[in-house]
């Protein structure tokens, strides 16, 4: 094999390993952090809103907007795989990561509620976990995880996105504008007549992508939601294709890119938020592996579930507290949640403390218990 070669295969393998994808998300995060509250924490604010050429937009809402389509594609050919082949192909075994999922988003949002009354629209921050973070995560443990714990950590996570999707149409939307929903649905529309002729490139799915985009931004809804639509209506073979394609770019340009122009919070801003970063914090830290485990257990034990071959009790909490790292979909709700910037900050600074803690438990509970998971 030449240099040139062996090369290339080295960087295929870190373009495509999640634990690398992982540690440059948090380096972004990091960043970010610093940044916003050094001497130059002016420039990082003034980056953010420089309009774009010829746009009339800033380039924040180019990410948040634009570029975070692109990660909702990713996520929506994600969950079109798992439907078709995976681990929610069927209700039988989607049943526990379903009923995990669902214990890992009820219990986080009643820890919030108990913890900030009075600013109930938050509740569903904490809710949601990352799947690049919390994958990242787990693979610095090795290699002697058991393949059924990270598939069970996947599969909840997949469900958790299709839970925050409908959460940000359902409670997050503006007024809906008819117009705008007909100009969506004609991109949807766009989007099947081009399957139906054969167009499977990528290209061909541009111009269906832009009108849908345009109608949800017009409708009220979140255009990056038109990615996840996308996704899902794309076919399974091509769906695993383009998903492979999109995975480097998605982990090492998008996620990046929007932990970079989201998680610089001034640490000064986010202690005025009337409780809500603590709330966030211990909704994650302690709310997910809680929901989980117990979520988990209730399905086994009178759901006529079972836990996957090699996976114990004891993995079931290192799932539940990996899950607890809700990076990338969490600040996108917060960033929805709130419009008061001193709230809008405590959020994603809870976000990140409550990330950081579940994501220093779980490689110490990984740590401590790997030899005896099952």
């Amino acid at each position: 094999m030449s240099f040139a070669s062996a090369s290339g295969a080295r960087l295929a393998r870190i373009l495509h390993d999640e634990s690398a994808a992982g540690l440059a998300l948090l380096a972004a995060a990091a960043l970010a952090l610093l940044w916003a509250n050094s001497p130059w924490a002016a420039g990082y604010r003034a980056l953010w809103h420089t309009p774009l050429p010829a746009s009339g937009i800033d380039l924040h809402f180019g990410v948040n907007d634009g570029l975070m389509a692109v990660f909702f594609l990713a996520a929506g050919l994600e969950i079109r795989r798992e439907i078709e082949g995976g681990a929610l192909s069927s209700l039988r075994r989607a049943a526990l990561p379903l009923a995990a999922a669902a214990g890992g988003v009820v219990t986080p949002a009643l820890v919030y509620l108990a913890c900030a009354p009075a600013l109930p629209r938050g509740w569903a921050v904490p809710t949601a976990t990352d799947i690049a973070f919390a994958v990242g995560v787990l693979a610095l443990l090795g290699r002697r995880v058991p393949a059924g714990l990270r598939i069970l950590l996947l599969a909840l996570a997949v469900i958790d996105d299709i839970a925050a999707v409908l959460v940000i149409v359902l409670f997050y939307a503006g007024g809906f504008d008819p117009a705008g929903l007909a100009l969506a649905a004609l991109g949807v529309a766009m989007a099947l007549g081009l399957q139906r002729l054969g167009a499977g490139t990528a290209w061909a799915s541009v111009l269906p992508a832009a009108v849908l985009w345009a109608g949800l931004h017009r409708a009220g809804i979140h255009p990056g939601l038109a990615g996840v639509a996308l996704g899902l209506l794309t076919p399974a073979a091509p769906a695993a294709r383009i998903q492979r394609a999109l995975q480097p770019w998605v982990a090492w340009g998008v996620m990046p890119l929007f932990a970079l122009a989201n998680a610089g919070v001034a640490v000064g801003s986010g202690t005025h938020g009337g409780g809500v970063l603590a709330a966030v914090m211990l909704a994650l830290a302690l709310g997910k592996p809680i929901g989980v485990f117990f979520a988990t257990w209730l399905a086994v034990r009178f759901g006529g579930c079972r836990l996957p071959a090699g996976v114990g009790w004891r993995g079931v909490a290192l799932v539940g507290l990996l899950a607890g790292i809700g990076f990338t979909m969490a600040i996108f709700i917060a960033a929805l949640a709130f419009a008061d910037p001193a709230l809008q900050a405590a959020a994603k600074l809870g976000v990140l403390l409550g990330s950081l803690v579940s994501a220093l438990l779980g490689l110490a509970w990984g740590a401590l218990a790997l030899r005896r998971l099952g």
